[in-house]
């Protein structure tokens, strides 16, 4: 038995060596994947476009507003054109250089994606009115727009959907995971979701990829809108089916609440209470609360 070389350069042989193992990690294309650090700076600038009025110092009427979010969309466009067509390469090759077909299919969605802006913007004001009238101590709609978790969490996720319904790969979960990782609040990109929707403090909350969410719900921290567990090797089976609740119009979850199924629907005008447990869908208008 050979004795391991523990000097700093051995470690380096021993972890070079590990990646001819021919696992998925092993990979080394890396290069051809798009960059994370790009696709955020792209969503700065939507971001800025969504909200220019609370993000600029500088005067914003006729023919400046029309230049400052010409600047942002241009921007934003380049580098997500290119960083989505290195996605579509990779997805159906492992890697390579986009050919000119995958460069204009990305700048396609680009712009479809964009072309929703005004609709996103409508929704997002909905968003920020219900976080302002659903929270007395929001003390501003400035407030809300700066500090509150969720119109973070809401305006990518809104962005990211808009990618994700054109089947962009990587895109909408790179933004998504974005946000999840300075929010707290994990929502999937393939979530549906209502108008008007708010998120109470937010940290912990969890909203899985086929949750259908209607409009005037609202929910508070830890709340899970999840899928049962099935075992692993049934996995591939599902991928493809409705596996996280619905939510209709006007339903409260309160604080640590886990609702999960694909086939539970929560009816409108319902109250979960705190530390719930569901997997069976309520009737319309009814109230839950946890037994001790």
């Amino acid at each position: 038995m050979t004795t391991p070389d523990k000097t700093l350069e051995g470690v380096i042989e021993e972890v070079a060596a590990s990646y001819g193992a021919g696992r998925p990690i092993d990979s080394l294309e890396s290069a051809a994947l798009p960059s994370s650090r790009k696709v955020v700076e792209a969503l700065g600038h939507l971001q800025h476009v969504c909200y220019m009025g609370f993000y600029s110092s500088r005067g914003l009427t006729g023919d400046k507003l029309r230049h400052y979010i010409g600047e942002h969309l241009h921007e934003a466009s380049t580098i997500l054109a290119e960083q989505l067509a290195r996605a579509v390469v990779y997805r159906r090759a492992g890697g390579g250089r986009p050919q000119a077909e995958d460069l204009e299919w990305s700048e396609g969605a680009v712009l479809a994606a964009f072309a929703r802006l005004p609709a996103i913007r409508d929704m997002l004001h909905g968003d920020v009115s219900a976080a302002y009238r659903g929270d007395p101590a929001a003390k501003s709609i400035e407030e809300v727009i700066f500090s509150y978790p969720v119109i973070e969490a809401i305006t990518v996720y809104r962005l990211a959907h808009e990618f994700h319904t054109l089947e962009a790969p990587l895109i909408p979960r790179i933004m998504s995971e974005h946000a999840h990782n300075i929010t707290g609040i994990d929502i999937h990109p393939g979530a549906q979701i209502g108008r008007n929707f708010f998120i109470d403090h937010g940290t912990g909350v969890v909203i899985g990829e086929t949750s259908i969410i209607g409009d005037n719900v609202k929910l508070y921290q830890g709340v899970t809108l999840g899928a049962v567990s099935i075992p692993a090797e049934d996995v591939d089976e599902i991928r493809n089916e409705k596996r996280h609740p619905t939510l209709e119009d006007d339903v409260t979850v309160y604080s640590g609440a886990t609702i999960l199924g694909g086939q539970t629907v929560i009816g409108r005008g319902s109250v979960i209470g705190g530390n719930v447990w569901l997997t069976e869908s309520v009737a319309p208008g009814t109230k839950i609360s946890y037994a001790a």
